[in-house]
């Protein structure tokens, strides 16, 4: 039996919807961030070394990473579905995507987030100011531009195909998703990109996505 490692409001949402647009059977294993510090507990580090969402285990595998994941179950379970066929240009497209989505769409974003942390955390009334002029020149300057880069080279590509490998589906998809989420909830994507926007509207129109947020509870993300 499949075993997700579920973490709320993480990547893991996407290897939830996965599963379910395979039609796969699973289980899952929750696990709750601080309050505080919105960081995974300690147990997960006793599912895998780093203690980071998404994991899953089937059998005697365990699997992080989620374009790993995606691929690994895509493979075994997909029977054809959620994949270009080998040898394509559109898989290569496919691989890439899967890529692409933590190794440099993601980047841009955490750093966003973490320097909005920097800005809003309590410090001391002297270092405040400092602080939040360093954190609004960092993005002004490096970070926000970069999410515009991205965000304008995703709304470009997704204009030569329905979906971002193609015409079909793919779990190329389901990879991209949380980026253009969280792109949506603290990027700056809105109408002003309207391929992008549609895309998130076709994803979360889906039964299967809807089923996983059903079974995987709560996603900050999204609100």
């Amino acid at each position: 039996m499949i075993t997700v490692h579920h973490l709320n409001h993480s990547r893991s949402q996407r290897i939830l919807w996965l599963l379910e647009e395979l039609g796969l059977g699973y289980e899952i294993e929750r696990y709750e961030r601080d309050p505080q510090t919105m960081l995974a507990p300690a147990s997960l580090r006793k599912v895998h070394p780093l203690g980071k969402s998404p994991v899953v285990t089937d059998g005697d595998l365990t699997l992080a990473e989620s374009g790993a994941i995606i691929d690994y179950l895509v493979e075994r379970y997909g029977a054809g579905k959620l994949a270009p066929a080998l040898g394509t240009p559109a898989r290569l497209r496919y691989n890439y995507w899967l890529h692409y989505a933590e190794g440099s769409a993601m980047s841009p974003l955490l750093l966003k987030l973490v320097f909005d942390k920097i800005e809003t955390s309590p410090m001391p009334f002297f270092a405040k100011p400092i602080a939040k002029a360093i954190c609004r020149k960092v993005k002004s300057n490096l970070v926000e531009p970069q999410i515009r880069q991205h965000l304008d080279y995703l709304e470009s590509e997704l204009g030569k195909s329905t979906w971002f490998a193609g015409e079909a589906f793919s779990g190329a998809d389901i990879q991209l998703s949380f980026v253009l989420e969280a792109a949506a909830a603290r990027g700056g994507l809105n109408h002003s990109r309207p391929r992008l926007m549609d895309f998130l509207r076709r994803i979360h129109a889906r039964p299967a996505y809807q089923r996983a947020i059903e079974r995987g509870g709560e996603y900050s993300i999204l609100t």
